[in-house]
């Protein structure tokens, strides 16, 4: 039985294909298209999920969409009803793409698909599952666990904002809610907004930013903005806040309550940004905590899967872990929506066709998110020809000792192998790896490769075998999901005049023997490697290990700031040469910039819209 999910018409569009309740493939459709957080029918993604896998469109059983657009559409009218007449603008502008393509979605699903081949019966093969239950299915049905407490948060769904309930073997339970407008996710996407980045791009900069500031505004928010129960229930103050009927996140009554205007994307960044980030955080993490605790002794479960949105803020996520209510936690890579097409085919095999489902209890069924596109080496070597690019074809023993090398040598290398990752991080596939050792390469690799701001931190990769003795977890982290600080004995005691400044002046102390990926405040979000998921990737650290006696490198995307992680080796020779990345290894292709046509040379920095 084969079933395609799909997520789309919101923002991080994508597809994905379960084959007799194996996860197949599944893909962004952003990869494709090169454009960031693509909202459109994945067109792309799709064919990518059935090409991979020799599969017909005629052949797919079921065609499950991640969402209810009617239910969704029940909660804009009653919304915009409630606050008439304010919002009529809004209801002006939001009505028109309603009826036109959003509301009878069945029928745009149909046109769409009929468009890629499918049959006219194609209406009888396609099913909707409710947001909250996409990601639920998608956190706990590839997890490793038979039987798990769930916990899903995002921005909003239908009109969940968070859910909560149980997971035994095929079937899932969701019996607690949280309704619109009340949403954890919003409200840190007002904060995201406010501080003066991208709602639904930018909040994983707010998390960055907030080890650089002081949580001063903790009670300003808990008084002022948001209610929040013992069992980690809330209401938010809706006068603060905008976004129910109006164009901004945020009400004029919220900046006069913290004192200052929305900060434009230029704007410097200052210690009040850096401040309000803190406190943000700080209040998230209390909330989740608070939910998991309740969810812990009330449903008497040792393990927990979180999706969502809300599920990538990596720091909450290690809280969690900390606050050792729970002994296992599972997140699903692809938190946020994209995930929510792969949790829609799963409740496709699994919920509507009732199949069983065997947890190992050790190992996910996510095969380590490599789940994307790959391609062979002659294709590779084909492609790469045909755009002009200089490469030398060696073994696989020669691409990790040279890469190896060069690591160790302080070169930043794009790093392109297998299957390409779902999810937003990259995990080693399409990666820009560098020295974690260095003192400059942060500083480095945001300003000269990345073109983004410098206070962003960068996850270390580090072989599974050797987490504990770098970083203060012992568990498996291999979507980058979790952070933890760095063990005590690889600090680096800072002096009385280090310890006294604040913000940025913070950025160039070094605090560790792996600078480059120890944030701020001595924490990191940790990626473990494993040598069955990517055996390519867990090799090159290895050869690093013996040369230097350090496991640990710099994992970055491979892109720069405002691109979509790269997906083809075209994808990859184009970064590499708009950027200072020294070395490009594709497949068992090596190139280096200095060998490569100075006319093929492209300027990446503002190539691309900020993120």
């Amino acid at each position: 039985m084969k079933i395609l999910g799909i997520s789309a018409y919101y923002h991080d569009s994508a597809a994905a294909l379960v084959i007799d309740g194996h996860i197949a493939a599944a893909a962004q459709e952003e990869r494709f298209s090169r454009k960031k957080h693509d909202p459109r029918f994945p067109r792309n993604a799709v064919k990518y999920c059935l090409d991979s896998t020799a599969t017909a469109i005629n052949e797919l059983d079921g065609i499950v969409f991640y969402d209810k657009p009617f239910l969704k559409f029940e909660r804009l009218i009653e919304t915009y009803l409630s606050f008439a007449p304010k919002g009529v603008r809004s209801f002006s502008m939001a009505m028109p793409v309603w009826m036109r393509e959003k509301l009878f979605q069945k029928a745009l699903l149909e046109r769409e698909l009929k468009n890629l081949g499918a049959a006219r019966d194609v209406g009888r093969r396609i099913l909707f599952t409710e947001h909250h239950m996409s990601h639920a299915a998608s956190a706990f049905f590839p997890s490793p666990y038979n039987e798990a407490a769930i916990l899903t948060m995002d921005g909003v769904g239908e009109w969940a904002t968070t859910a909560a309930g149980t997971g035994r073997g095929n079937t899932i339970t969701l019996d607690r809610e949280l309704h619109f407008p009340h949403s954890l996710g919003l409200l840190y996407a007002a904060f995201t907004y406010y501080t003066g980045f991208k709602v639904n791009s930018g909040e994983y900069k707010v998390m960055g930013l907030a080890p650089y500031g002081r949580p001063k505004h903790v009670k300003t928010i808990m008084d002022n903005l948001i209610d929040v129960k013992p069992d980690g229930t809330f209401r938010m103050n809706m006068k603060y806040f905008d976004y129910c009927t109006g164009l901004r996140m945020t009400s004029r009554r919220f900046e006069k309550l913290f004192g200052l205007p929305v900060r434009s994307p230029e704007q410097k960044l200052t210690q009040d940004h850096m401040d309000f980030a803190a406190s943000i955080q700080a209040v998230t993490e209390e909330i989740v905590l608070r939910l998991t605790r309740t969810l812990a002794a009330e449903t008497g479960m040792r393990n927990l899967c979180l999706a969502g949105g809300v599920a990538l803020n990596c720091v909450a996520n290690g809280k969690i872990l900390r606050d050792g209510r729970f002994d296992n936690i599972w997140i699903q890579p692809a938190a946020g929506d994209a995930g929510g097409a792969l949790g829609a085919a799963l409740a496709g095999w699994h919920v509507f066709h009732g199949m069983p489902r065997t947890a190992s209890g050790a190992k996910d069924a996510m095969q380590g998110a490599y789940l994307g596109p790959e391609y062979p080496q002659s294709d590779i070597e084909r492609r790469l020809r045909a755009i002009g690019a200089k490469f030398d074809v060696v073994s696989e023993e020669e691409i990790i000792s040279f890469c190896a090398s060069a690591l160790a040598g302080g070169k930043a290398i794009g790093w392109f192998q297998g299957r390409m990752e779902f999810g937003p991080r990259a995990l080693g596939s399409r990666s820009i790896i560098a020295d974690a050792r260095s003192r400059t390469m942060q500083s480095v690799l945001n300003l000269k490769v990345k073109y983004r701001e410098s206070f962003r931190p960068f996850a270390p990769s580090v072989l599974r075998e050797d987490m504990a003795d770098w970083f203060e977890m012992d568990c498996d982290s291999p979507y980058m999901l979790l952070v933890g600080d760095v063990v005590k004995k690889r600090r680096l005691a800072m002096t009385e005049e280090q310890k006294s400044l604040f913000g940025i002046e913070k950025l160039n102390i070094p605090r560790s023997d792996i600078p480059a990926v120890t944030h701020v405040d001595y924490s990191a979000r940790v990626q473990t490697v494993h040598k069955d998921t990517n055996p390519r990737y867990h090799a090159v650290i290895s050869r690093f290990k013996s040369l230097t006696g350090c496991p640990v490198i710099v994992n970055t995307s491979f892109n720069v700031r405002g691109e979509p992680i790269v997906c083809s080796p075209e994808d990859a020779f184009k970064c590499f040469m708009g950027t200072e990345i020294e070395i490009l290894a594709v497949g068992n292709c090596l190139l280096k910039k200095e060998c490569q046509d100075e006319k093929l040379r492209l300027d990446y920095k503002n190539a691309f819209e900020l993120d």
